[in-house]
């Protein structure tokens, strides 16, 4: 197997050097002229993350981090060596100032949040289990969907430990919990943040009360009924464990971790709220007000380290595996989504003209923003065509005006582009960051999750789709 990765990495290499080249000796930017053949390397990542684990798992759990070592050098290795420069300045500026923050945020929740133990024996009813998912969708605008998800996974999974049929309850978990529930503020899902940072108003995103209102009840009517036709199938199988009662009082250790979520979310507010200057590296510019944001996250972590007992983590089921995991593959998938993202921002000059050029209406932006953030993540997918409609409707302003034309004037456009990028990160495991997360927190406690694929055409399509139809028909 690494004989034939080899040989493949090899010819990749050499295939895509002569279309980069070409582009390089037209002269143009990146956008306008990388050739289709460049995003290879970035369906190849998204094939494997989808396959080898279906088809070859024992030699994806092993070597997953080298599959995605191969696939980031198909893409960097002939991309450096035809645009030298320009190429490292642009893989370091998406490390730096996309990939690291992701990065950091998500490890300063995950390690925050992991430090948090519900206490109490809790029965995985289909009552309860909506009900935590409610709560869930509830707060994820509030502390974001990542501490969302990372509070509320574990307890889920212990509540349902007993249960033969556990995946539907994830499945359903990421749909709102790390999805949808993060609509209503810029604390709740990364593209609004963005959004934010670039003179989106902060209470702008309330607009998006009834849509989320709409899909997350929906949502938890559909999934009270399925958890509860597998709840009487795992009743009547084994009625003991599935039906067992409270034995163990409700309580909370470790609270002292949501104060320091708190101050994870105040940095944050304060990052997009604060303009210090820049550091500036070449063409990258660091701002002093998010390097603050990533010491303080940083901090939090460590001080919940310190002060949580390793006991308590042990009981709540925690490790570094999940975020080693994520941490891995999205290192690759950054890299590599380089030419699509740049073809997306050139619009109607570059090679993927035939999907942008011909957004107009509100609903086109909400499924081209929707379609693509399920596999470019959604935070720069919303960026792209955040920037696409500006100027489409406000060429010339400066960003800041232009955002507020396309407000006074536009503002479907806007809702459309949020809600695409919002909801339809919920599609894929890698749309939107906390998904990954959870599938790989739910597979080491036990639970077999969906594939890549089986994620995609049997639940989050069948599922999904005629919701997000139903909200373009009401809404956009």
């Amino acid at each position: 197997m690494t004989g034939i990765m080899s040989r493949a990495l090899a010819a990749a290499l050499l295939f895509l050097a002569s279309p980069l080249a070409l582009s390089a000796s037209e002269g143009a930017g990146f956008g306008e002229n990388l050739p289709l053949y460049s995003v290879i390397p970035f369906a190849g990542i998204l094939l494997s993350i989808s396959l080898f684990p279906l088809f070859f798992p024992h030699f994806w759990h092993k070597r997953y981090p080298l599959v995605s070592l191969a696939w980031g050098i198909a893409f960097a290795v002939p991309f450096i060596a035809v645009y030298r420069a320009q190429a490292v300045m642009e893989i370091l500026h998406i490390i730096l100032l996309d990939y690291v923050p992701f990065l950091i945020l998500l490890w300063g929740l995950y390690t925050v949040s992991g430090g948090i133990v519900f206490r109490g024996t809790f029965a995985g009813t289909p009552v309860f289990n909506t009900a935590l998912l409610a709560i869930g969708t509830s707060i994820a605008s509030l502390m974001g969907t990542t501490g969302a998800a990372m509070l509320l996974i574990r307890p889920l999974m212990r509540a349902n430990s007993g249960r033969r049929h556990r995946k539907h309850i994830i499945v359903f978990f990421i749909f709102l919990v790390a999805n949808i529930g993060g609509s209503l503020t810029p604390l709740g899902d990364p593209p609004l943040f963005l959004g934010f940072l670039r003179g989106v108003p902060f209470f702008w995103t309330l607009k998006l009360f009834l849509p989320f209102l709409f899909a997350s009840v929906i949502l938890l009517s559909v999934f009270f009924i399925v958890d509860s036709r597998y709840y009487a199938r795992d009743r009547g199988a084994e009625p003991r464990e599935v039906e067992r009662q409270a034995t163990e009082k409700f309580r909370i250790e470790g609270s002292f971790n949501f104060l320091l979520i708190l101050c994870i979310l105040g940095s944050v507010l304060f990052s997009g709220t604060f303009h210090l200057g820049a550091l500036h590296l070449g063409e990258i510019h660091l701002e002093y007000q998010d390097l603050i944001r990533e010491i303080l996250t940083v901090a939090a972590g460590i001080v919940s380290l310190k002060l949580t007992s390793r006991k308590m983590r042990d009981d709540n089921g925690f490790s570094w595996e999940p975020m080693r995991e994520v941490a891995i593959l999205f290192a690759a998938i950054f890299i590599t989504m380089i030419p699509a993202l740049a073809m997306l921002k050139a619009g109607d000059k570059g090679h993927m003209a035939m999907i942008v050029g011909g957004a107009s209406e509100p609903w086109h932006y909400f499924w081209l923003t929707g379609i693509l953030s399920s596999f470019l993540d959604n935070a720069p997918t919303y960026l792209t065509f955040l920037n696409m409609a500006l100027g489409h409707f406000s060429p010339g302003l400066p960003e800041k005006e232009a955002i507020m034309d396309l407000i006074s004037n536009h503002e479907l456009h806007l809702e459309a582009i949020s809600l695409g990028a919002v909801f339809m990160g919920a599609v894929t495991y890698i749309g939107n960051a906390p998904n990954f997360m959870v599938k790989s927190i739910a597979e080491e406690g036990g639970i077999a999750m969906p594939s890549f694929l089986g994620y995609i055409f049997k639940w989050s399509v069948p599922v999904l789709v005629p919701i997000f139809i139903l909200v373009v028909l009401i809404f956009l």
